[in-house]
């Protein structure tokens, strides 16, 4: 699913290290943009540390899909302490709901229908949406973790477009939380061809290279690359006087019709929403918890 891109966070090349440390760290300041360390919903005459911010953490996607189950998963894994503030148990935590809606195929109702009609009884002060993404390119497939406040459209990344979730319709800050866990066979093809043009590329500058000689393989992405235009044109003919975007229409204009252009996932992906749930998990329940 696409995130709308404006005042888009993009954290790349952190899920290595932080799930080795158990946490990621969001960037200064956005959580503290909607004061989430105290509660608008607070008496004026009550201390502020015996009340908390209230707050749905809500999750989109398909817990049958593997790739789709990012959201589920990560449900699964948050401390809801809602039930806990009704008995008085606990305090100088934040007042978190879970919200699991499953999709409208299960259902026949709009989640974004559901989910008002929860705001409107327990009337939190942000949302946070949790779901997986359609990545637009290979690079970043299980590799960035989005973050935006201008909500989410779920869908919209298949071309299965759903009611939109965001501050416009629900009147409260929704955060929405992703990550790119598949990708469309018209990505793969235009990245293919623009890597092939760099692969080319750094073969010609190195074909005399001894280091080259001695290894089966090298990361040419690693090298700073210059793609020309003589060289696109060269290599891949009337393609190569195609920009990146017009090659993709090109190719999704082949593969559309015939329903090829397939939706895949790397093949480790069990693996991969689960660990990626975990961190986002620990790393809520971390914010939650005001550490």
């Amino acid at each position: 699913y696409i995130l709308r891109q404006q005042r888009c966070i993009f954290m790349t090349n952190i899920i290595k290290k932080s799930i080795e440390d158990g946490k990621i760290v969001p960037p200064k300041g956005f959580w503290d943009k909607y004061d989430f360390t105290k509660s608008s919903t607070c008496d004026t005459d009550r201390d502020h540390t015996n009340c908390a911010m209230v707050e749905v953490v809500d999750k989109l996607g398909n817990e049958s899909s593997t790739p789709d189950s990012l959201g589920p998963l990560t449900i699964n894994n948050i401390n809801v302490t809602n039930h806990l503030y009704e008995l008085g148990m606990v305090d100088n935590v934040q007042r978190v709901s879970a919200f699991n809606p499953n999709v409208m195929g299960k259902t026949g109702i709009e989640t974004s229908d559901l989910l008002l009609n929860l705001v409107s009884l327990l009337k939190p002060d942000y949302i946070i949406v949790i779901d997986s993404l359609a990545s637009s390119s290979i690079e970043r497939v299980n590799k960035t973790i989005q973050m935006t406040d201008t909500g989410i459209h779920p869908g919209s990344g298949i071309g299965n477009k759903r009611k939109e979730i965001s501050k416009e319709i629900f009147g409260i800050p929704v955060i929405a939380i992703g990550v790119p866990t598949v990708v469309d066979a018209v990505t793969i093809v235009a990245d293919t061809f623009k890597f092939l043009t760099k692969h080319y590329i750094y073969m010609k500058k190195n074909i005399d290279n001894p280091k080259l000689k001695l290894m089966t393989c090298s990361n040419y992405l690693e090298e700073e690359i210059i793609v020309s235009e003589d060289d696109k044109k060269s290599l891949l003919g009337l393609i190569g006087y195609l920009s990146e975007e017009e090659v993709k229409i090109l190719v999704e204009d082949v593969l559309s019709p015939i329903g090829y252009n397939l939706i895949v996932t790397p093949k480790e992906i069990d693996y991969i929403v689960k660990e990626l749930s975990i961190l986002i998990a620990n790393t809520l329940n971390k914010i939650i918890k005001n550490d």
